[in-house]
């Protein structure tokens, strides 16, 4: 029987078709790890970075999730590089680090700096390695408010506050703080430092007794660190892989895969970086409580 060109031109169309799409849902799913395409069946080892001021928890609980239900990803190494920031984005992340330590092992690399939130989130983690020039540390709790209430005073100008209870304008840079308003503040602060002191204490071997002498916010190197508890060896990036293969019992050389990094306009990558430029000169000294170092100087 003769063949119709026409119909076996719209089969072949159709399996054309259908092999370009299969083939644009494995390019798509595997860029979902950020890497190229490939038929490896390597097990895997997802890599997160935390870097920066941490004002926003979203993007790296996102990353945590995708890892945590991908069964091919046998273990997640954090790469912390952070001062620490916001208090409550310091703990959605090490909430988040310890609900994914039930099926993966999880190991922190420590980079230039790891302190306060930053070292909040890596004592979450099975395994911390940092370099022996890590800052780290700062365990502690920072609460700071601007007041321009003689600035005022000299340009002309004066504020008048309407509220239904003495605290409800605590920390108003428009007035003098009272000694009931530090202590207010004091206390709060307080407890978020006990909160601190808690996920330390739960995730490392270090009492209370000894968890109280280092908690004043002082800072130490990687290799201070670890005579004291705080970390568990000192080495780079590749070798926190190399212990999170061990720790994950995978066999060879593991893959390594990242998140799938966020394409922007040009347009809008230089709005956005105006505004993250403006937003950290205005927030000098900046406001509000934080698990936050700091620093003065580097080298």
């Amino acid at each position: 029987m003769k063949r119709h060109p026409v119909i076996l031109g719209f089969l072949l169309l159709a399996v054309i078709g259908l092999s370009f799409f299969l083939i644009l849902r494995i390019l798509v799913g595997s860029g979902l790890r950020g890497q190229d395409f490939s038929f490896s069946d390597k097990d895997k080892i997802g890599v997160v970075l935390i870097e920066g001021v941490l004002s926003n928890a979203k993007d790296t609980v996102k990353e945590l999730d995708v890892y945590e239900k991908d069964n091919d990803v046998k273990a997640v190494v954090l790469r912390i590089n952070s001062p620490g920031g916001a208090v409550v984005p310091s703990q959605e992340i090490y909430d988040k680090v310890v609900r994914l330590k039930q099926s993966k092992k999880v190991v922190v690399s420590m980079g230039s700096v790891a302190a306060s939130g930053g070292y909040y989130i890596a004592c979450a983690a099975d395994r911390i390695i940092a370099n022996p020039g890590t800052i780290t540390g700062s365990i502690g709790v920072i609460a700071q408010f601007s007041q321009i209430e003689d600035l005022l005073e000299k340009i002309g100008l004066k504020a008048t506050v309407i509220k239904t209870g003495k605290y409800k304008d605590v920390g108003s840079p428009v007035r003098e703080m009272t000694t009931a308003d530090r202590t207010l503040i004091q206390g709060v602060i307080d407890d978020i430092k006990s909160q601190f002191l808690e996920a330390v204490v739960s995730n490392r071997n270090i009492s209370n007794e000894n968890i109280e002498l280092i908690a004043d916010a002082r800072i130490f190197t990687g290799k201070q660190a670890l005579g004291i508890g705080l970390v568990d060896d000192l080495g780079n990036m590749d070798y926190a892989i190399d212990i999170a293969t061990n720790l994950a019992g995978i066999e060879g050389k593991p893959e390594i895969v990242y998140p799938e990094e966020k394409r922007k306009s040009l347009l809008r990558y230089i709005v956005s970086e105006t505004i993250v430029a403006i937003l950290a000169e205005f927030s000098e000294p900046g406001t509000g409580i934080s698990y936050l170092y700091k620093p003065a100087c580097g080298i």
